[in-house]
Order: C-alpha cells, then sequence, then structure tokens
C-alpha cells in the first residue's frame, strides 16, 4: 500500500484527489489569496545558523608555487580567440608581491604569457626583473592559422618561444570551442587536429609542459533552466553557456584531449581544472590511470573538491605526485570572486588543504558566485601538503627548489 492509498482508507471522509501533472490544485472557495512576500532569488542571501569552527590560515604550511595564474591577456581578441602578440598587463609585479610575501607564495606561473614580443616584454617585466617570483608559459599564435605551412610554423614558434623564456605552453579552450576552419568563422577546430601534432611533439622534446583547459563545468552544457545547479552564474554570463549550437559535449571535448594524450606520451600535460572534470573525480582518476604523462591543477575548483571532501581526500593521497597547486588568480576581475587575486582567495585555499573546517565559503562573496553550495577542508598531511604547494610544480617546470619547513 502506498502513502495515497493509506490516506484514502484512513482519512475518515477525507476526500483525497489527484492533480494531473503540471496542473495546480485551486484554491478552496472563498479562501484568502495567498499574501506571503515574494522574494527573488537574486536577493536572497541565507545566513547559517550552523555554529562550527572557523580557522583563519593566514600564511600556508609550506611555500607555494602558484601554477595557475593570469597577470598578462591578449590586447585582442576576436570571437573568444586572441590575434595579438601584444599583452595588456593586469597588474604590477610589486602589488603582486606584497600580496605574495604575506602569504608564502613562492612563484606565480603566469599561463597567458602571449606569443612573439609580447612574451619577450612578459618576460622581461616579470620573470627577468624578480628572478625566482615569476614564471612564463607561451601560447599558440592561432593568427597566423591559415598560413600554409602552419603546423611548422607553429612547432618553430614554441622553439623560440622556449629561447625567449617560456617555461611551457597553455592551451586556453580557445581550441575545442572558440577556434575555427577561418580562424574566427566557419566550424569549430577539433582539440585533436592533426595540424597542432608538431607542436605537443616540440614541447615534449623541449621538456616544456603542455597546460591545457579544454572545457567548462559540465553544468554549461545543459540548459540554462531550473535544474542547472549553476543557474545564477549562467544567468550573470550567458556568454559562458555551451548548450546546443554546434559547440561539442564535454564527453566529445575530453575525448579529443585523450587522443593528444595517446597520441603524444613524451609531452607532460597538465589538465587544469581538476582535468575539466572535478564533479567527477573517478573520471579524471580513469585519465590519470591510462596516461602517465597527464597531471592536474586544483585551479577555480576548491567550490567542486570541497562540496565531496572524502572523495577528494582520497583523491590527493592517491595522486600526490600528480596535483598541482593552482588558483587561476587573475588580478582586477571584481566579477569573478573566485579568482580575484587578494588575500581573501589564497585564505580559502589554505583553509580547504590544511584544515578540517567544516561549511565555509569557497569564494569571498555574499552569493556563492558558482553554486549555492559550502565546502569542507581536507585537511592533508605535511608529505601531501609540501608535494602539492611546491614539489610538484618545480618538478614540471624543471626548478630546483631547497627542502622546506612549516610556517
Amino acid at each position: 500500500m502506498n502513502r495515497r492509498q493509506m490516506l484514502r482508507r484512513t482519512g475518515a471522509g477525507l476526500i483525497v484527489g489527484t492533480i494531473a501533472p503540471g496542473a495546480t490544485a485551486a484554491p478552496p472557495q472563498g479562501a484568502e489569496p495567498d499574501k506571503r512576500p515574494s522574494l527573488a532569488l537574486s536577493d536572497y542571501e541565507p545566513k547559517s545558523m550552523l555554529q562550527v569552527r572557523e580557522t583563519r590560515v593566514e600564511r600556508s604550511r609550506y611555500p607555494v608555487i602558484d601554477f595557475h595564474t593570469h597577470i598578462t591577456v591578449s590586447a585582442r581578441e576576436v570571437n573568444g580567440v586572441a590575434l595579438a602578440a601584444e599583452r595588456n598587463y593586469l597588474s604590477d609585479p610589486g602589488e603582486l608581491i606584497a600580496v605574495m610575501d604575506r602569504k608564502n607564495i613562492r612563484t606565480m606561473v603566469n599561463l597567458t604569457g602571449g606569443f612573439d614580443a609580447g612574451l619577450v616584454e612578459t618576460v622581461r617585466r616579470y620573470d627577468k626583473a624578480h628572478p625566482g617570483r615569476f614564471y612564463t608559459l607561451t601560447e599558440p599564435c592561432y593568427s597566423r592559422f591559415l598560413e600554409p605551412g602552419y603546423p611548422q610554423i607553429q612547432a618553430e614558434a614554441i622553439e623560440q618561444a622556449h629561447r625567449d623564456g617560456a617555461r611551457g605552453l597553455k592551451i586556453l579552450k580557445t581550441l575545442g570551442l572558440y577556434l575555427r576552419d577561418n580562424i574566427t568563422s566557419g566550424k569549430l577546430v577539433k582539440i585533436d587536429d592533426p595540424r597542432f601534432d608538431p607542436m605537443w611533439d616540440i614541447c615534449g622534446q623541449l621538456q616544456m609542459p603542455v597546460a591545457i583547459h579544454i572545457s567548462d563545468p559540465v553544468a554549461f552544457f545543459l540548459p540554462t533552466d531550473r535544474f542547472n545547479e549553476r543557474y545564477e552564474e549562467l544567468s550573470n554570463h550567458p556568454d559562458w553557456s555551451f548548450h546546443d549550437h554546434d559547440f561539442p559535449s564535454n564527453a566529445e571535448l575530453i575525448e579529443a584531449r585523450n587522443r593528444v594524450f595517446a597520441r603524444h606520451p613524451k609531452t607532460h600535460f597538465v589538465g587544469l581544472h581538476v582535468g575539466n572534470f572535478a564533479e567527477d573525480l573517478e573520471n579524471v582518476s580513469e585519465n590519470l590511470d591510462r596516461f602517465p604523462n597527464l597531471s592536474v591543477d586544483i585551479a577555480a575548483r576548491v567550490g567542486e573538491l570541497g562540496r565531496q571532501p572524502r572523495t577528494a581526500r582520497a583523491f590527493f593521497e592517491k595522486y600526490q605526485d600528480r596535483i598541482l597547486f593552482g588558483t587561476d588568480a587573475t588580478p582586477h576581475v571584481d566579477d569573478l570572486p573566485q579568482q580575484l587575486f587578494n588575500d581573501q582567495l589564497y585564505e580559502i585555499y589554505f583553509r580547504f588543504l590544511e584544515t578540517s573546517d567544516e561549511y565555509f565559503d569557497y569564494a569571498p562573496a555574499k552569493v556563492p558566485p558558482q553554486g549555492r553550495w559550502r565546502i569542507y577542508g581536507i585537511d592533508l598531511p605535511d608529505q601531501i601538503l609540501r608535494k602539492v604547494y611546491q614539489e610538484n610544480a618545480a618538478r614540471a617546470l624543471k626548478l630546483s627548489i631547497a627542502p622546506s619547513t612549516p610556517v
């Protein structure tokens, strides 16, 4: 007997009706209309009544290499494709170093260092002016994509970037989601397009890690409706949605990326944002097991990792030698609190990694910017913290670092 049947039998004269799906029950005759005040979701800012320990971790226990930051960006972008070698500089080194020193950040790795003259100037302003505090990665020169012999042109550009001081190559989601046959128009170019094979190969030969971002949270590929856990985020940034149109699915993007990993086993790839699938650590684990040339970083994904703390803790324990610390920190992006470069950003990451605190914010904002949930710390032991904070990144970038002691 189900609950409805039970109510029919025990209602003692109570009439229990059924309502067709999608219909609403008519109010009883003469009933007062519902006078409850309405509240827009955007105005809802609930305050938790939960009383739990709050630990402020002002400095990391060990020195940190932040493998994933954006200090410079292209001066010209069209339809998601960076076309200019020239850079926009988001912060001067002095402003960055002040925060770094307070938070125990030994080094910031600027992934979006550009190419050609823009790369040279970025290396001069940051890496050479402040040795050991900044390292820069180069990017593909998509503006030359239609030139005859582009595969070799791009491979030679990577060689030149290496001579100019680049420590690795950054692949934005431009490849797979924005770059098209005619650069900014036509059909999308696939991640495993063979025209990029010489580029992947030369990175392996030069021992330059490839920091690769090929997708976004899986919710970005679903309809922006009442079932989407990132409804508010996508409503605020509708251009972030990859649902419909001619975009591939998250699964198709990962499959194409994996074919690149398989074809280039001597090239070290760092799958950014927890391999672009932090919502499914079993999938990420399968790929780490399958591809010895793959590592991952945790940038902009403590919001995902921290709401599955037991699974995340086990993941860190198993892959402690292949997880890099990163934040996606970007100076002066006030509308993106989850990656705004400041003291609070780092304190949240340290709290997640170093404490067992419960139910705290993953971003310094009145309303959680990515989804309405909170996170839990995973309290990593010192052995794993040292690796995640700096040793794994130092190995990927071929850096020599002195042994460190806890703060």
